[in-house]
């Protein structure tokens, strides 16, 4: 086995966007922990296998990423796993759809527990471990078009989403000094396991939605888990040395910064 590019960490592996950056970075010669829920388990241990049958090792972590201890603990395990953390990819997030009334303050506290309270966690640990090392590194989080304009019926995503961007623009400008780049991809609409938990909910017959979204996008199609992971995989790279503090939208020309 070729020496490995370095170690990144993606959490919510299992499956859609996670397991497609896992999947490249691999490709890339990155050895790789994968992290998900216990209930996602089964799902992580196969994207294992597939980073493994890519020549490198993987490395399978448990954990609630809105748990301070078990995101502490996720990254120590981490480096004393693989020796070490190169770059960090929060993308860990769930979604909800409830129009502005009925979201209740206990679903708002749940989706920013997750996502953008784990988006802080895994940044916070990262850079502390990357510091350490003193070699510099990369940290990504997962932003999304809803992040730059709200959405009917996805308040609590959308003021998430909203908050990751400025943790985000925060961690670059500590960071920095460090060689540690900060940076979040921002996609449109995904064809990932979310997207028919959003067809059920809107009772739209297969194909429909698509139709749809593509209308709303300069290119007329939406995106695919690989072309995010294409986005990180640059991110992750070298040569984006001079890029940080962006969440950069991934969207088909959906929306224009």
């Amino acid at each position: 086995m070729a020496l490995a590019k370095g170690v990144a960490l993606v959490t919510g592996a299992s499956q859609g966007i996670g397991r497609a950056i896992a999947l490249h970075l691999a490709k890339d010669g990155y050895d790789v922990a994968l992290n998900d829920i216990p209930s996602h388990e089964a799902m992580l241990g196969i994207t294992a296998e597939e980073v493994a049958s890519r020549g490198r090792r993987a490395h399978c972590v448990l954990a609630d990423v809105s748990s301070e201890k078990q995101v502490e603990t996720m990254v120590s395990d981490v480096v004393r796993a693989l020796g070490g953390l190169d770059v960090m990819v929060a993308n860990a997030g769930i979604s909800m759809m409830k129009s502005f009334v009925e979201t209740t303050a206990e679903d708002l506290d749940r989706v920013i527990g997750v996502n953008l309270r784990g988006t802080f966690l895994c940044y916070k640990y990262a850079g502390l471990q990357m510091i350490a090392q003193g070699r510099g590194g990369r940290i990504i989080g997962a932003c999304s078009g809803t992040g730059k304009q709200g959405q009917a019926s996805l308040s609590a995503y959308s003021a998430s989403k909203f908050g990751i961007r400025a943790l985000t623009q925060c961690a670059a400008l500590e960071f920095g000094a460090h060689r540690i780049t900060v940076n979040a991809y921002a996609p449109g609409p995904v064809k990932t396991p979310m997207w028919d938990d959003l067809e059920s909910t809107l009772g739209s017959p297969p194909g429909v939605l698509e139709d749809q979204l593509s209308k709303g996008a300069a290119v007329g199609y939406v995106g695919l888990p690989a072309d995010i992971a294409e986005l990180v995989s640059f991110l992750a790279s070298k040569e984006s040395h001079l890029i940080t503090g962006q969440s950069i939208s991934i969207d088909g020309g959906r929306y224009f910064d």
